[in-house]
């Protein structure tokens, strides 16, 4: 089993860097404070959540198996997703409240127009997966 990276190198593995935009989803008091202040310190800015009228470079949700319909939520969060920028679904790991099916992920993702890229464990009771904007074929 896979151990987490440490709230000091969550940010850096998730890409985020001084300046980046983050979009928010999902807070709630069984969230990990120590990736969400990694997040902070890292981009220099506070997490946005709620309407926006921005681009953002990252779209971080935090996801249960209860919290509705997953499909809908990551075509949400692609909505103020920058061309070249992930979107982070963190959800409980297996065994914990709320854990959601890795394949559940796997299904929606395509449906909603992203792909899964990597998982990596961010916390102990978290777990985060990278899933990104597909591509176009059409030029």
């Amino acid at each position: 089993m896979s151990t987490p990276v440490g709230p000091d190198l969550v940010a850096a593995r998730m890409g985020i860097v001084s300046g980046h935009l983050i979009l928010e989803s999902g807070y709630g008091s069984d969230c990990d404070e120590g990736v969400r202040k990694a997040i902070i310190n890292s981009s220099g800015n506070d997490l946005l959540s709620g309407e926006i009228n921005e681009v953002v470079d990252s779209v971080v949700i935090w996801w249960r198996e209860d919290d509705g319909d997953l499909i809908d939520e990551l075509v949400d969060g692609l909505t103020y997703l920058a061309e070249s920028g992930s979107l982070w679904l963190l959800t409980p790991k297996a065994g914990r409240a709320g854990h959601v099916e890795p394949s559940d992920i796997q299904d929606a993702a395509p449906i909603a127009g992203l792909s899964v890229t990597s998982s990596l464990p961010v916390a102990s009771d978290w777990t985060a997966t990278k899933l990104v904007a597909r591509k176009s074929t059409k030029k």
